[in-house]
């Protein structure tokens, strides 16, 4: 007679902007890692896609929150309920038993004992008793493809919503790295406040990522079959409140995002200052690799490799590359040394 286990073994990208979920070396939950409120009990109204829908329509019933802020948690009770209702969204879940949770949870490389702390806590409360973390530039390493465990130089440059993760790694190890807040949620700012200074437009985080993601380009000219056609906003006046509608052009996106562009290039050039020769070289030749949704702006990759003279190469799905990563790492939580316990 087979018995079924009472621990179940799952891997967490627990993202700023997304949360992805893997088991059984699948990616069982992908949701936006935001939940609905409400007020007056403090209850659980939604989670995910759904809890989306209502973010910036909501009434004083019902509040959104996003639980994490600049890749760490800032709302611990909002944290604990959306891990374990995302928890219970893996397909075949027995609900009459709640099952030992065998975790490996993606982390930020700059993160402080007590963010650390709060994620690990979260996890418990969510039903973890094998908790294991992992530095989110390592796992997207491993969900690259890279030997991290090799003799051998590697770079990946991880901009996701919140932070970026930029790490210089060998021999299963961080030789040097740099977390730095500015991603995908600081370029959805700078679109917000660009159309307000520049047309008087005010526009939410919704038309914001759609801007980004329609038009969004690190360089102000790309090359002729890479030009995104012009993207239409529709919004109130700042100070009437009347209609706008306005053309916006995939060079007036790279011009408000050249500032936090430039931020992340500075850090890269830090990180490789702190690398020794040998390895340095090993970057030279093997080129740096890019993940996180911040890899799809157009142009970044030129722009990096005009900037510092290092090729540069987008991940595959370079949105899931950490979620792969956290993956491997949980089928060798025995084997590699590298994991935070």
């Amino acid at each position: 007679m087979k018995l079924f286990s009472l621990t179940q073994e799952v891997a967490i990208d627990l993202g700023t902007a997304n949360t992805l979920i893997i088991c059984n070396g699948k990616i069982v939950v992908d949701e936006p890692s935001i939940v609905a409120i409400d007020t007056r009990t403090d209850k659980l109204i939604a989670i995910g896609k759904e809890a989306q829908k209502m973010h910036e329509r909501t009434h004083d019933r019902i509040r959104t929150i996003r639980p994490l802020k600049d890749g760490v948690i800032a709302d611990f009770n909002a944290a604990e309920l959306m891990i374990s209702g995302m928890i219970k969204m893996i397909p075949n879940q027995k609900r009459w038993f709640r099952p030992s949770l065998k975790m490996v949870i993606g982390i930020p490389s700059g993160s402080t004992e007590v963010e650390i702390r709060a994620v690990r806590d979260n996890a418990e409360q969510a039903g973890g008793r094998d908790i294991f973390l992992i530095y989110e530039p390592m796992a997207a390493a491993l969900g690259i493809g890279l030997d991290i465990e090799a003799p051998e130089g590697q770079m990946v440059v991880d901009i996701g919503g919140g932070t970026t993760e930029i790490a210089v790694i060998s021999l299963g190890g961080l030789v040097a790295d740099r977390s730095l807040k500015i991603a995908g949620d600081g370029f959805t700012q700078d679109i917000i406040e660009y159309m307000g200074r520049q047309y008087n437009m005010k526009i939410g985080e919704k038309t914001a990522e759609q801007i980004k993601m329609h038009i969004g380009s690190a360089m102000i000219s790309l090359p002729k079959n890479e030009e995104p056609d012009g993207y239409m906003v529709h919004g109130p006046n700042r100070a009437s409140a009347l209609p706008m509608e306005m053309p916006i052009t995939y060079a007036e996106i790279a011009h408000c995002l050249d500032k936090s562009i430039s931020r992340i290039e500075g850090a890269i050039i830090s990180a490789l200052e702190a690398t020794p020769p040998e390895i340095y070289a090993d970057l030279v030749r093997n080129g740096i690799y890019l993940a996180g949704g911040g890899a799809l702006l157009r142009g970044l990759a030129t722009r990096f490799y005009n900037k510092i003279q290092i090729p540069f190469h987008v991940a595959d799905d370079p949105l899931r590359a950490v979620a792969r990563g956290t993956g491997i790492a949980l089928k060798n939580t025995d084997r590699f040394q590298f994991l935070l316990r």
